[in-house]
């Protein structure tokens, strides 16, 4: 009987360590499944609180502004998106002090922002 009690918690023991490898293996998997481009929480919750804010504060306008942001996302790498963002902020502080904004390069990565920002209101307003 001794012996009994020994081999299950051996075999719960080696069931605790299936479990432990399975998941672990989820996790990674789901973790590489994620898109390159996958934009943090707080960028996503701050466009919609933005978007909410210029389009109204009822649920429809949610979940217009969160498809939105989902389809900036599957246009734009968040890198791309955060460039333009920032470009944008320190164009607006206006002065001689940001001319250098004005520049093609940066202006091109601000156009693109604005093409996926288009795109998205088409598809979800």
């Amino acid at each position: 009987m001794r012996y009994w009690l020994t081999a299950t918690a051996v075999g719960r023991g080696l069931l605790a360590i299936a479990v432990i490898l399975v998941s672990a293996s989820a996790a990674r998997v789901s973790a590489q499944e994620l898109p390159s481009n996958d934009y943090p929480t707080v960028a996503r919750a701050d466009y919609v609180y933005a978007c909410m804010a210029v389009n109204g504060q009822t649920r429809a306008i949610l979940e217009k502004c969160s498809c939105s942001i989902d389809e900036i996302a599957n246009i734009l790498p968040y890198d791309q998106y955060e460039q333009a963002e920032t470009l944008i902020s320190v164009g607006l502080r206006g002065g001689e002090n940001v001319a250098w904004t004005h520049s093609p390069e940066f202006q091109e990565k601000i156009k693109n922002m604005r093409r996926a920002q288009v795109e998205g209101e088409l598809r979800c307003f």
